[in-house]
């Protein structure tokens, strides 16, 4: 039984290689195929050759100065890291609040048989994300110290003890989130934070690696030295990969002893976890006075809530609420700084700063797309707005309406900051207040116009229409396209007529097609709309 429960595990994982949410149908041989090639590449291609460069910089400067400990205890530790944290949200997921649980623990499989599966698999995800480190990292040790019987066989037993150790804060980590989960009403913003927050933290990290590494090289003994006075655990860490029996002794023990600690925590809190259905507000009803809501204001609440209730929806297609305001800020601090540099770089062409501050502005716009997959997101519930007393264009226009609030409020602040350092006439400055506003409403109607022509409607998991529909695609990479041509054009010939009159062209161009896109939705877009 233990093997059908992990079979069943690890095709949940892989599900999508298989299985073609978008379409509602197993993928050909030929598909599943080229998937998997594609997962190998990534994983064996790019990240395994990613720290394969990392290992081949670090093993023998640190190496060559006595210290082959720290860099064993440097590659392990971004071993493990990579590890928990790519296998945390699948220890949240598929171990504690599985869509499943109600259904396994009805049959007669016993608690600890469904938990030690789900539990293999967490192993085995974490120790794929933590061996893509740690493997090129003992292949390069044993290339630049030497192979030997006790290195090879302790590197091993280290890959071993970092994976359970994967393990181990997998299972930590996932246990605080669910218990987290379980206490919140909308647990998509929380989410969303958390992936930011990696996200951030992933661009700090490598963008200051380079500094970061040429740091440690530098200063490597101060560090060792650090590290067997302060964490002397850590020191014997790094001695397991140097082939040392006595570190690799303990650790193996010290982590079977954790991990059998944790295996009869888990056994007595999972059952209570995974049956949990969150806790419940005692809500005492009070009559009061509800302000009616025309059919428009009804529909784009609605619209704003989807949005707001999915965090593949907001992390997908709204990054630009968030990045937006963020430009802005930075313009304030380095806006007069980057237009001096821009103004430098483009003397033989006046106003070409403030154009491609513009153009910025443009490319973030772009990055909010909540129109284009909103018709393919309404599914088989398509029938309910097409059922509703209320005209395909109202649902149409609240469609629309959500991207130009959640982009033009946040754009707004940003231009008016581009406008604030831009060192250009009175004319200039508010063209770049307002043509960015147009662009915004421009972006809108051309996402609900392809929105309406290429739906999405058969899917089983929402995030096909939202990532991997055509209409996405070309809104993303249409925009871009734009804001590129808007640019180019200014360089090349734009420039002869002045930055007021060219901005001022542009503007009158967004705002034409964007009514005329909204007249399409109006008329044409409507009648297909119920046709759907």
């Amino acid at each position: 039984m233990l093997k059908f429960l992990l079979k069943k595990q690890i095709a949940e994982v892989f599900r999508s290689y298989f299985y073609d949410a978008k379409k509602n149908k197993m993928r050909s041989r030929l598909a599943v195929a080229g998937w998997i090639v594609f997962f190998v590449v990534v994983m064996v291609g790019v990240l395994g050759g990613m720290f394969t460069a990392l290992s081949l910089s670090l093993c023998g400067a640190l190496a060559g100065a006595g210290m082959g400990w720290l860099y064993f205890l440097l590659m392990g530790g971004i071993a493990i890291l990579l590890g928990a944290f790519g296998s945390v949200f699948n220890t949240y997921s598929g171990l504690y609040l599985a869509k499943d649980n109600d259904l396994l623990l009805s049959l007669p499989i016993p608690v600890k048989t469904i938990m030690a599966a789900r539990l293999l698999n967490v192993y085995l995800m974490g120790a794929m994300y933590a061996s893509v480190v740690l493997l090129p990292a003992l292949i390069v040790s044993w290339i630049v110290m030497g192979a030997t019987a006790a290195r090879a066989i302790c590197g091993l037993l280290l890959l071993l003890i970092a994976t359970l150790i994967v393990l181990l804060l997998s299972c930590l980590l996932g246990w605080v989130v669910a218990k987290i989960s379980l206490r919140l009403k909308n647990k998509s913003f929380i989410t969303v934070l958390v992936a930011l927050v990696f996200i951030a933290a992933y661009y700090f990290f490598y963008f200051k690696a380079n500094d970061l590494i040429r740091d440690l090289l530098l200063n490597a003994d101060a560090y060792g030295a650090k590290i067997k006075g302060a964490a002397y655990g850590l020191y014997l860490f790094g001695r397991i990969g140097e082939g040392s029996w006595s570190a690799t002794a303990l650790f193996l023990a010290v982590t079977a002893l954790i991990a059998a600690l944790i295996w009869r925590v888990m056994s007595r809190s999972f059952l209570k976890i995974a049956t949990s259905s969150g806790s419940t507000e005692k809500v005492r009803y009070v009559e009061k006075a509800v302000k009616a809501k025309n059919a428009f204001r009804a529909l784009l609440g609605k619209e704003l809530g989807r949005f707001t209730s999915s965090a593949n929806y907001m992390l997908n297609c709204g990054l630009g609420v968030l990045l937006i305001p963020a430009s802005g800020v930075l313009l304030l601090i380095k806006g007069r700084e980057i237009c001096s540099l821009l103004g430098g770089v483009f003397a033989s062409r006046p106003g070409a700063a403030a154009v491609l501050l513009c153009t910025a502005l443009f490319m973030l716009s772009s990055m909010n797309d909540m129109a284009a997959p909103s018709v393919s997101l309404e599914g088989r519930s398509l029938w309910i707005p097409q059922s509703l007393p209320v005209s395909p264009q109202t649902v149409l226009r609240a469609k629309a309406a959500v991207q130009l609030l959640l982009t033009a409020i946040p754009m707004l602040f940003a231009a008016v900051c581009a406008a604030l350092v831009a060192e250009e006439s009175l004319a200039v400055r508010l063209l770049l207040v307002l043509l960015p506003l147009v662009y915004a409403a421009f972006q809108a109607m051309f996402g609900s116009f392809l929105g309406v022509k290429m739906p999405v409607l058969s899917w089983t998991d929402e995030t096909a229409p939202i990532k991997q529909s055509g209409s996405v695609a070309i809104v993303i990479f249409g925009g871009w396209g734009f804001s590129v041509v808007f640019a180019g054009l200014y360089l090349l010939i734009g420039y002869r007529l002045g930055a007021a009159l060219y901005l001022s062209l542009w503007t009158l161009v967004y705002a034409a097609a964007a009514l005329l896109l909204l007249r399409w939705l109006d008329v044409k877009g409507s009648r297909l709309f119920a046709e759907l």
